[in-house]
């Protein structure tokens, strides 16, 4: 079985939408986004980082890129396929599920930034450190007032809180002995308590959505710790709750293979998410929508299998 990952935002970039700006396919998608952005997303990457990165900008962007994707692979689409999303990726996931549509994908993700930005009493921002253990990482997050966001593959942990402690926590992390540690493009403290008040502000924005059931032959997994999520009612809550509590990544990457999956493609943006899935998942064939030429080219990947 097939599984697409939709990626999280700090992936934008001038590249992103190479495979789909010119299919027709997509057009809707870029168009709905446009709707959002006042400005069509295709060119509104090529903005320096500074105005692409803001949050609202890059949550849409993001999802933006997984659906664009999505609407070029899908003539050439599996029967069975199983679907999840990486933090803000978990809206495009919906939506592939069959229970939102394009447009109201998007919407919902500008509400859910809104909802973020609205309760970030204080700058938030995340980092990433590769290489403490997770007891040790999480005793120096909260020593800087920081919190663990993700768990990730290969021993990276992203960490989030106030902008102001971030650098400093990275680089007291490399000082305790990191391999690796530095900034990331989101300017949001996600997935930590810092953004406790925008939950209940989402989740009311969710329950008021316009649904439908999951279309029969998709799974959708939640992308905060891979359990399946059936109807949409039973989602809702999970869906806006991981805005405020760490995502286990590695989690859902074993519940791809507990279920069946035997092939991955990461829909974007970036390929972070395939990179990740090849190291952990040794064997299991990774390939992203963005290295990919042609649609073409991904549409015979995808027959192949």
């Amino acid at each position: 079985m097939l599984a697409l990952l939709c990626g999280g935002q700090g992936l934008v970039s001038a590249g992103m939408f190479r495979l789909a700006a010119d299919m027709a396919e997509a057009q809707p998608v870029f168009d709905a986004a446009a709707a959002l952005l006042g400005a069509d997303p295709r060119a509104l990457v090529n903005k320096p980082p500074e105005e692409i990165t803001k949050n609202r900008t890059s949550q849409i962007l993001s999802v933006t890129a997984s659906l664009a994707h999505f609407a070029v692979l899908a003539p050439a689409l599996p029967p069975r396929v199983l679907v999840a999303g990486y933090s803000v990726g978990e809206m495009a996931a919906w939506s592939l599920a069959g229970i939102w549509t394009t447009a109201e994908a998007l919407r919902l993700t500008a509400l859910r930034a809104q909802a973020m930005d609205e309760a970030s009493r204080v700058p938030g921002r995340l980092c990433y450190v590769r290489g403490l253990g997770q007891t040790k990482l999480a005793q120096l997050a909260a020593t800087h007032g920081c919190e663990i966001a993700i768990l990730s593959p290969d021993n990276l942990i992203t960490i989030g809180g106030p902008e102001a402690m971030i650098e400093d926590f990275c680089g007291a992390a490399l000082a305790e002995g990191a391999v690796r540690a530095g900034m990331l493009a989101v300017r949001v403290a996600a997935h930590t308590s810092q953004l406790a008040p925008a939950v209940p502000v989402f989740e009311a924005a969710l329950r008021q959505s316009r649904w439908q059931t999951i279309e029969p032959g998709r799974q959708l997994l939640a992308g905060s710790n891979g359990e399946r999520i059936f109807t949409a009612e039973a989602g809702f809550g999970q869906l806006a709750t991981q805005i405020a509590e760490p995502i286990n990544w590695v989690g859902t990457l074993d519940s791809l293979v507990e279920r069946g999956v035997d092939r991955i493609l990461d829909l974007g943006p970036g390929t972070a998410l395939q990179r990740g899935a090849t190291a952990y998942l040794q064997g299991l064939p990774c390939y992203a929508a963005e290295s990919f030429q042609s649609a073409a080219g991904l549409h015979a990947w995808l027959r192949a299998g």
